[in-house]
């Protein structure tokens, strides 16, 4: 049985992944838990009442419209913070480009090029990532040619990958990654998290707490991502009769060529033999002097005169 329907249809699985969309922002939605999660990657006090979700920008930022997963302002301690849920191939380009984007948007009424807010953006790459870094940073801040940084702009990307967790992690970083991923299993030892926030994620992400639209969305989640992998399996599909097609083309190319040029070995061999038997009728010349002047072999000569 596939582990969506696992999870919707078991007694014995207590929680709903964090992998779903849906479930991802009715957990980290909750403004006690997106200041919590913030407060320990960045180090900062978030003071807000509410985390919009789904937010974009209208009118749009340039030619592509952005949509932030869960996004909150701070005017007292002039701070943006956006947490993605990613699910692309191409997430470093495209929450850098989201990230930018908040950045342009506050610049139309600055009275110029430094915006009136930080921007931060915590992407988590819940189904893992290529390079398999527990945490990589975009830092915007300029360095000197020895690396010292110049204290000029605080904002930053950071990725974010639970399935990577590795001995050096820091440990403010690790009970969220550890949750994150342990909620990905079927079942989840909540003895082992002290943060009261965290705490709280099991209890939005239970089983039975969630609502009949959260479960709708969850099926069209899963339906999208049953597509996407037929998508995919067909194009490889396609790819690989593609590629024996080609190499059956290649292959009847390469067997013409070496057809063509054993045809022509061949002929000029029978050429040089029809030399060789015309210079012993003529009788005036030695094996030797025939054999070096069609090419053969001595051999090949005396077996021609018999």
């Amino acid at each position: 049985m596939n582990t969506f329907f696992k999870e919707c249809a078991s007694d014995f699985i207590r929680f709903i992944h964090l992998r779903y969309d849906v479930i991802f922002k009715k957990a980290f939605g909750v403004p006690e838990i997106f200041t919590a999660f913030v407060h320990d990657f960045l180090n900062i006090e978030l003071e807000i009442d509410t985390v919009e979700k789904d937010k974009v920008y209208d009118p749009p930022v340039g030619n592509v419209a952005t949509k932030f997963d869960l996004y909150a302002e701070d005017k007292k301690n002039r701070v943006i913070v956006d947490i993605q849920h990613v699910r692309f191939p191409d997430h470093y380009h495209r929450f850098l480009h989201d990230h930018c984007a908040a950045l342009l948007e506050q610049v139309v009424n600055s009275k110029d090029y430094r915006p009136g807010l930080k921007v931060f953006t915590l992407v988590v790459l819940i189904s893992g990532d290529r390079h398999k870094e527990d945490i990589s940073i975009i830092d915007f801040d300029p360095k000197s040619r020895k690396g010292k940084p110049l204290g000029e702009i605080e904002h930053k990307v950071i990725y974010i990958c639970p399935k990577y967790l590795e001995d050096d992690t820091p440990e403010e970083y690790r009970q969220w990654m550890e949750a994150i991923e342990d909620s990905l299993d079927e079942q989840v030892d909540e003895s082992k998290y002290t943060r009261p926030e965290i705490q709280q994620v099991f209890e939005l992400i239970e089983k039975d707490k969630v609502t009949p639209q959260e479960r709708a969305k969850m099926f069209d989640e899963y339906s999208m991502e049953a597509v996407k992998q037929e998508k995919i399996q067909k194009i490889k599909e396609e790819a690989k009769d593609e590629g024996l097609k080609e190499g059956l083309k290649e292959g009847l190319k390469e067997g013409l060529k070496e057809g063509e040029e054993k045809g022509l070995k061949k002929g000029e061999q029978k050429a040089r033999e029809e030399s060789a038997r015309n210079l012993w009728s003529i009788g005036v010349l030695t094996e030797e002097q025939i054999a070096q002047a069609t090419g053969l072999s001595l051999e090949k000569v005396k077996s021609l005169k018999v």
